[in-house]
């Protein structure tokens, strides 16, 4: 496993195991164990995700020591705020039955983010959080949270993937120190992903998937990823990605994809923000 170090001198692996759109709670406990016993260490949930609690069951039963794992979880919009932020953090916590979090995000930059990120140095400052971050801040909000923090953010985890390769946003975040790390790194299937005939060629000729391609595409850019699957098969093939290198021609080819525009949603849109913003009102009980 390939490792980056965060800002604050933490190491996290370059890939792990993203468990968005798992909300079965035995599901998702099995999809873990199944990740886990494949070798993959970092796992990332979310408290939107609503599987934090099968997560921590997976660690638990796993029997490998906590100190090996790095468990990232994000607070949701309504539970922003210091007061909210810092009680469902702790209660992340509980649910995962874990003393301490590796990372904790801000999963969106909508109400109160900067009363909850206060909430995440403080706790991160009583080291129950090993590093802080955010998540889908674009640039302008994520300069301003910085130029205002005590702490600059260890991470940003952004939509990244072969066709919308953040390569302006990786530089500014590299101008402030913080680490990119993608969310969607297969683009959920969209545009035809996986049979994409640039990424097909070039795994051809290295004798591995599109998908592979694709994930070692970014973890050349030292991207961090966190590709989801609930196939065992698939797991493995997601992780063996460190014996091959992309040329440079490869990765010209590849970069030639980028359309520098989102496949999912964007937060310029007021359409997109009334909808987050109306769902994040709605909490998650």
């Amino acid at each position: 496993m390939k490792y980056v170090t965060l800002n604050n001198g933490v190491q996290m692996p370059i890939l792990g195991y993203g468990v968005y759109q798992i909300p079965d709670q035995e599901e998702c406990e099995k999809c873990v164990l199944d990740a886990i016993e494949v070798g993959y260490r970092s796992i990332d949930t979310a408290q939107a995700y609503r599987n934090e609690e099968a997560v921590g069951r997976a660690i638990k039963k796993s029997g490998i020591p906590r100190e090996e794992f790095f468990v990232t979880t994000k607070v949701w919009i309504s539970n922003a705020g210091y007061e909210k932020a810092k009680a469902s953090i702790e209660d992340s916590m509980r649910k995962m039955q874990l003393d301490y979090l590796d990372l904790v995000l801000i999963h969106q930059p909508f109400n109160d983010y900067y009363g909850t990120y206060r909430a995440m140095e403080e706790l991160y400052k009583a080291n129950k959080i090993r590093a802080i971050g955010v998540s889908n801040f674009y640039p302008d909000r994520y300069i301003d949270l910085v130029q205002f923090s005590e702490v600059v953010p260890a991470i940003n985890q952004v939509e990244t993937h072969v066709f919308n390769q953040q390569v302006k946003a990786q530089e500014i975040m590299k101008k402030y120190n913080t680490q990119i790390e993608s969310w969607g790194p297969f683009a959920e299937g969209k545009n035809n992903f996986f049979t994409n005939p640039t990424l097909q060629e070039i795994g051809t000729k290295h004798n591995k998937s599109a998908a592979q391609v694709a994930l070692r595409f970014l973890i050349q850019r030292d991207v961090v990823v966190i590709p989801k699957t609930v196939n065992k098969d698939r797991m493995e093939q997601n992780l063996d990605v460190f014996d091959f290198e992309l040329s440079s021609s490869d990765m010209a080819k590849i970069a030639e994809l980028d359309t520098g525009e989102s496949l999912f949603f964007s937060h310029y849109d007021p359409d997109t923000v009334e909808y987050l913003t109306d769902y994040g009102k709605k909490g998650l009980e």
